[in-house]
């Protein structure tokens, strides 16, 4: 037997699945699958006052476009979010120094804060 870590609607699974040239007489009985913590990508907790980033929808954070505690103009490209496989570019609201609320790779869902302008 193989364990696997398979994820369905966001929710990980633990399975194991039987190779491939084991008799059905020698191979011990499946188990059910059951959830299993998975290590994914945090989003770190601020406490930073000022104008909040929020995720238009739910997706994947692609890219991070300017450094953490980079100064910004409104209206830049600061966030790549891929959606639907599409890449969707997050400008800045206005101008400030910007400190982020994710990483990349992180999934997020609607309305998570992003980042924070101050």
């Amino acid at each position: 037997m193989r364990n696997f870590i398979i994820t369905v609607d966001g929710k990980s699974y633990q399975v194991a699945v039987e190779e491939v040239g084991e008799s059905a007489e020698t191979a011990p009985a499946a188990t059910a699958a059951t959830p299993a913590p998975v290590k994914t990508p945090e989003t770190k907790k601020t406490a930073v006052e000022g104008e909040k980033i929020l995720s238009p929808f739910p997706g994947l954070i692609k890219n991070l476009l300017v450094a953490d505690g980079a100064a910004v103009k409104k209206d830049q490209a600061v966030i790549v979010l891929e959606a639907m496989k599409m890449d969707n570019e997050i400008t800045a609201p206005c101008d400030g120094k910007i400190t982020f609320n994710v990483t990349k790779g992180s999934n997020v869902e609607t309305n998570a804060v992003l980042a924070v302008i101050g």
